[in-house]
């Protein structure tokens, strides 16, 4: 995804590690009793969290891509 040198603790993640960690913040939003600041952190946290996700995702689909172009037709 990132060059891992020069890459923060969020880029790190796995997809699998941000989706989970998406999941939570997700459930905590909507379960509620959480003061407006605590809801706005989770809410920006949400939104960095579901970035990293698209980017795997992107990631994966233009290497999915890239395999296809290699083939030949049959």
């Amino acid at each position: 995804m990132t060059d891992e040198k020069n890459a923060g603790p969020d880029e790190r993640l796995s997809y699998e590690q941000a989706r989970a960690e998406l999941a939570s913040v997700v459930e905590r939003l909507e379960t509620g009793g959480t003061s407006l600041e605590e809801s706005l952190a989770l809410w920006e946290r949400g939104e960095k969290l579901a970035e990293i996700c698209q980017r795997w995702l992107d990631g994966a689909r233009a290497r999915i891509d890239a395999a296809r172009q290699q083939q030949p037709d049959a």
